[in-house]
């Protein structure tokens, strides 16, 4: 079952054209006032903290707190693209990350074993989910909501409550804790797993097959596309990425505990949906995706140190994305008017 709609509202070349300098500017601010946005947080908090926000300093703050979120928002845009959503990004994250500290300090497995047997079981729920949604024909809501809960509970049950603690190796604290160029090494994790991502989706037949999928399943079905294969992989490949962003929380924690984890669902899900705002409005895309973390982690950030309160982060995350989704909203207002008139002028 498809509980979201995969539609591009980018102007095409041939609405462009016949176009005014002030339609087009109108036509284009849709698809690009996240980034315009974006670049206007960062001068102006650039201008009013000039000590503390444009620092290096702050970079490597920002980068190594949200690139946790900017891999959860990638692994649940992938379902997305295909018109699912998978919750279990943010609910399997915290048993991924007990798990990889817990199969070294409590069963002695070697870092690469245990890291392993991790991103196994991501598979495999993902897989699960896939067979929820496509076999069993569960909305991707429920199921993917049913799946967290149980793997939520599963961690309670691992940890009895209490947290996983012990001493690891230095090979598995580097997975997390290498600097390159003076930055963390989480940040190139993101850009390389954002550039393969862009090349399957945007020029690959997979991808083609996926957004395909998103924006009408049974004329993909019609067109010799096999839905159930696509869609199944698409919940497998989230459940891996979201898996190898717990090894990678776990070796940035040190500790395992139940109460780590889910306050990184909203934040990835807010990312993933702001990406379908921007870039190609109407679509889940990579770069829109992490234009949505990087707004949501600049505002954050000067918002704080400005010395905003605890509450701060989830207000502006939910405020953000109200306003993303009117900016959709608009575009796709416009361009429903623009095909309108159009056939009428002829």
């Amino acid at each position: 079952m498809q509980s979201i709609e995969s539609t591009a509202l980018e102007p095409t070349k041939s609405e462009m054209a016949g176009l005014s300098t002030g339609q087009k500017i109108g036509r284009l601010i849709p698809v690009y006032g996240l980034v315009i946005l974006t670049l206007g947080l960062i001068v102006l908090f650039s201008i009013l903290l000039p000590d503390t926000f444009p620092t290096v300093l702050n970079v490597r703050s920002i980068v190594s707190d949200k690139a946790i979120i900017a891999l959860l928002s990638l692994a649940a845009m992938i379902p997305m693209a295909s018109g699912r959503i998978d919750l279990t990004v943010g609910y399997g994250i915290v048993l991924w990350h007990i798990l990889a500290i817990s199969l070294q300090t409590v069963y002695g497995l070697p870092w690469p074993v245990a890291v392993l047997i991790v991103l196994a079981l991501g598979v495999l729920t993902g897989f699960i989910n896939g067979l929820l949604v496509e076999v069993a024909k569960i909305d991707s809501f429920i199921a993917t909501l049913g799946t967290g809960t149980v793997l939520y509970a599963l961690a309670l049950w691992h940890t009895g409550g209490r947290q996983v603690v012990g001493v690891l190796p230095e090979g598995f604290y580097a997975l997390n804790g290498t600097m390159l160029f003076g930055l963390p090494i989480t940040g190139f994790y993101v850009l390389l797993i954002a550039i393969c991502m862009w090349i399957v989706l945007e020029y690959l037949p997979i991808g083609r097959y996926l957004y395909a999928i998103g924006a009408n399943p049974k004329a993909a079905a019609l067109n010799g596309i096999p839905v159930r294969k696509f869609v199944i992989g698409a919940f497998v490949t989230s459940g891996l990425l979201a898996a190898l962003t717990g090894v990678l929380l776990a070796s940035k924690l040190r500790i395992g505990q139940a109460s780590v984890g889910l306050e990184y669902l909203l934040p990835a899900l807010v990312g993933a949906f702001l990406g379908s705002t921007t870039i190609k409005p109407g679509r889940v895309n990579v770069w829109g995706t992490l234009i949505g973390v990087i707004i949501l982690a600049v505002g954050i950030s000067g918002i704080q140190q400005f010395g905003g309160s605890f509450f701060v982060e989830p207000l502006f995350n939910g405020v953000t994305l109200l306003i993303a989704i009117g900016i959709a909203g608009y575009a796709q207002r416009k361009r429903g008017a623009v095909r309108r008139i159009t056939p009428a002028s002829k």
